[in-house]
């Protein structure tokens, strides 16, 4: 689970709708301010059950670096409404947006996808789209392993029988006894249980189907030859660090290990996690 530690825009962030053939996305939007060169762009997409808020921690650094900086909610995620088709969200077709949206940013953007996000950003380059580079951050070589996949079908069912509230309300009991959850702001709490009551039910049970059932494709990504980092949390509890480091491996890809965080280095150590993407782009290839 992301948590953002706070939901306060600084001056260079602002909300916004992005259009894409689908429909519109909601998004948040790191500008860089007058005097500042833009150095480039970056889209930043979002794991399951998360939102554009989990770059939030992430998106005035990069701004005040150079970067015109995107995040969005995937269809039927938070702010982002969608069908009740199913077809609106499956991983191609969130990766269809994903391209779409990439291409807008012009040529040599950057693109980064977090945990299922990773898988939608990955099924872009293969299906070809070409970013400068592609950033995995606390994703894996296919589906999703361990504990945490074995939550997904008891969540799902609870939403089939009772919808996204009880969904909310349960989890939230559940949140009085973390202590993370508890160190952030009461908005910060209010705005997670927000997440989940506005959530598709549609959506989030296509994705956690489509999580539980994703393809290794590694193979394919390495042929697309798009410059990629691997990146994670020492403390990831859904694809293990060691799955990670594998898959890095495979790609001919550099991995970054970040200390002292989780499955979500962008809300956990968004300073170690901006860091860690501007040495990366400073030395690949334009």
């Amino acid at each position: 689970m992301s948590i953002p530690p706070s939901l306060r825009l600084e001056p260079e962030i602002r909300r916004d709708s992005v259009a894409t053939g689908s429909g519109a996305l909601a998004a948040l939007v790191g500008t860089p301010a007058d005097g500042v060169e833009v150095v480039g762009a970056v889209l930043l997409v979002p794991g399951y059950t998360g939102s554009k808020e989990d770059f939030l921690p992430t998106l005035a650094p990069l701004a005040k670096a150079g970067y015109r900086a995107m995040s969005i909610d995937l269809r039927g995620q938070y702010q982002s409404t969608g069908p009740d088709d199913r077809a609106a969200y499956t991983i191609n077709a969130h990766a269809t947006d994903v391209a779409e949206l990439l291409a807008g940013l012009g040529p040599g953007a950057h693109l980064v996808g977090h945990s299922f996000g990773g898988l939608v950003t990955r099924r872009a380059v293969i299906s070809g789209a070409r970013p400068a580079t592609h950033v995995l951050v606390g994703s894996g070589p296919g589906a999703l392993p361990g504990r945490r996949a074995e939550t997904i079908p008891s969540m799902l069912q609870l939403v089939q029988d009772s919808g996204t509230k009880a969904l909310a309300d349960i989890v939230g009991e559940i949140e009085k006894t973390d202590a993370r959850v508890m160190a952030v702001p009461d908005e910060v709490r209010a705005f997670l249980y927000e997440r989940r009551l506005l959530g598709s039910p549609v959506a989030l049970t296509v994705m956690g189907e489509e999580l539980l059932a994703a393809p290794d494709e590694v193979d394919a990504l390495a042929a697309a030859k798009v410059p990629t980092l691997v990146t994670f949390g020492d403390g990831d509890d859904a694809w293990p660090p060691d799955l990670q480091q594998q898959m890095a491996d495979r790609l001919g890809a550099e991995a970054v290990c970040i200390p002292d965080a989780l499955h979500s280095p962008a809300c956990e150590q968004p300073d170690a996690f901006v860091d860690v993407l501007l040495n990366f782009w400073r030395v690949s290839p334009r």
